[in-house]
């Protein structure tokens, strides 16, 4: 019984040193891991300012997006533009963490918010509200805006934007006015299409005409590979450049083998004309070179709404921000 009760009395003191010393480990792996999570996740805070002035009987707006984390860095990512909640546009942030945009505004008053979608090492956050007034006109037009204004992907995959035409003074159309949409600043390897790309305004039309925008990018494809054709040539043009080299070695010895090697010499050059080394043996057998995947990164794309009557043109454009993985 005495010795039953000093081997529980040992495990019980075994135990607690255990315990003792795993308790320090512990708290600070939950110190190290609020490090992270707090290094991960920083607030930030982003700043909207709106300059507007009247252009060509139409209110033009310049605003400026700062966005700025808790750690003094710039931020990285996109910001969403909305005027009385309704999504504008959407653009890429700087290296500085700024964003600038140029909005066409409709007749009234509006009020811009800016909202900054977040990155791994900062936290979302949106801007005050900015008011502005824009001043009323009686010339047809309209306004274009686009949504989600923030569209990521990774390359080979495709996304979907709606961009959405609104009326302005409609009542003065005599005619139906025509809108092109198109769009620009795209990276390389990725294109968009619009369904439709062409947009009627009826006269007297007030609700929104809307066209899907598809947004396709692409993801790198290697070439086709024929592993044996270059075993295959190096058997026919090792031996025959060491033969050459002989023949070379030898020609001051022999008259004839000097016209031997010339012969070799220019059969070895149109042998090399007409496989490996000629580009089109090349592509016929190891196929065209591989595509390019559209490369990473945050971009400001340009969606633009033309219309033209013959004499005088509409343009109006919005942005979206494209966001690459």
């Amino acid at each position: 019984m005495r010795g039953m009760n000093r081997r529980g009395l040992r495990l019980e003191l075994v135990a607690a040193i255990v315990v003792t010393l795993a308790m320090p480990a512990v708290s600070l792996a939950g110190q190290n891991g609020a490090g992270l999570e707090s290094k991960a996740a920083v607030a930030t805070q982003t700043t909207l300012t709106v300059d507007s002035h009247d252009q060509s009987e139409r209110t033009r707006a310049n605003l400026t997006v700062d966005v700025t984390g808790e750690d003094r860095l710039p931020a990285t990512g996109a910001v969403t533009i909305s005027d009385n909640g309704q999504t504008l546009a959407g653009a890429a942030l700087n290296a500085h963490g700024q964003a600038t945009l140029s909005l066409a505004l409709p007749a009234g008053d509006h009020a811009f918010t800016a909202t900054y979608a977040g990155d791994a090492k900062h936290r979302s956050s949106v801007s005050q509200q900015v008011s502005a007034q824009a001043q009323t006109t009686t010339t047809p037009n309209f306004q274009i805006s686009v949504s989600p204004a923030t569209l990521s992907l990774t390359p080979g995959q495709s996304g979907t934007i709606t961009a959405s035409i609104t009326p302005e003074n409609s009542s003065a159309l005599t005619a139906p006015m025509f809108v092109t949409l198109s769009c620009s600043g795209l990276p390389d390897q990725s294109s968009c299409v619009f369904t439709p790309e062409n947009i009627e305004i009826l006269p007297n039309a007030t609700a929104p005409i809307t066209s899907s925008m598809v947004v396709l990018t692409q993801q790198q494809e290697g070439s086709i590979a024929h592993p044996g054709s270059n075993g295959i040539a190096l058997a026919i043009l090792l031996p025959g450049a060491l033969g050459l080299g002989g023949l070379a070695w030898s020609v001051r010895r022999r008259a004839w083998l000097q016209r031997l090697s010339l012969l070799g010499l220019v059969a070895l050059v149109a042998m090399l004309g007409a496989t490996a080394c000629n580009a089109r043996y090349d592509y016929y057998n190891h196929g065209p070179p591989p595509n390019p995947a559209t490369p990473a990164g945050t971009y400001t794309i340009d969606v633009t709404a033309q219309s033209s009557n013959g004499v005088t043109a509409i343009t109006n454009t919005t942005t979206f921000a494209l966001t690459v993985k």
